[in-house]
C-alpha cells in the first residue's frame, strides 16, 4: 500500500514538472494561450521592408507594443506588414510607421510615431503614412560609383 502511495506522488510530480516546462516553454517563445483577445492587428504597406522579419519589435516613444505577424507582398508590388498590437495601445489615423535599425548594423523594427489626430485606428485598419527601411548596401554602392 505505502509503495502505491510513493509512486501516486512521483507521477503527480511527473505530470507537474511537464506542464511546468510546456508553460515556460510558451512563454519564452512569446506565446501565450491566456491572452488570447488583448491585441488586435492593424495594416501598413512599405515599398522596401529590407531586413524586416516576422517577430520583429513594434515601438513607440521607445517602448515595445507589439510585434510583426506577417509580411506579404500585395499584387502592387509593396510589402505589407501585419502589425500585432496590445489592445491598450491606440494608433491615431495620422500615425507614421518607420522602419528602423538597432545599432549599426542590428536587427529591424518598426517605430510608430504618433500624429495629431484624435481618430483611432480600428482592428483590421491601415497606417498610410509609411517610412521604408534604408539599404546601407545600395547607399554604400552609389557612394562608391559616384551615384550620391
Amino acid at each position: 500500500m505505502k509503495k502505491n502511495n510513493i509512486e501516486f506522488v512521483v507521477g503527480v510530480f511527473l505530470i507537474l514538472g511537464f506542464l511546468a516546462f510546456a508553460y515556460i516553454s510558451l512563454q519564452f517563445g512569446e506565446f501565450s494561450i491566456f491572452s488570447k483577445g488583448q491585441n488586435y492587428t492593424l495594416l501598413a504597406d512599405f515599398d522596401n521592408v529590407s531586413g524586416l522579419k516576422k517577430g520583429a519589435v513594434i515601438t513607440i516613444a521607445g517602448v515595445s507594443v507589439g510585434k510583426v505577424s506577417n509580411i506579404r507582398l500585395t499584387k502592387e508590388q509593396r510589402a505589407e506588414v501585419s502589425l500585432y498590437l496590445s489592445n491598450d495601445v491606440e494608433i491615431t489615423e495620422d500615425a507614421i510607421a518607420s522602419i528602423k535599425t538597432q545599432g549599426i548594423i542590428g536587427d529591424k523594427y518598426i517605430r510608430i510615431s504618433q500624429g495629431g489626430s484624435e481618430t483611432y485606428l480600428k482592428e483590421g485598419g491601415a497606417i498610410t503614412d509609411t517610412e521604408s527601411a534604408v539599404d546601407i548596401e545600395d547607399l554604400i554602392s552609389k557612394y562608391i560609383f559616384g551615384k550620391v
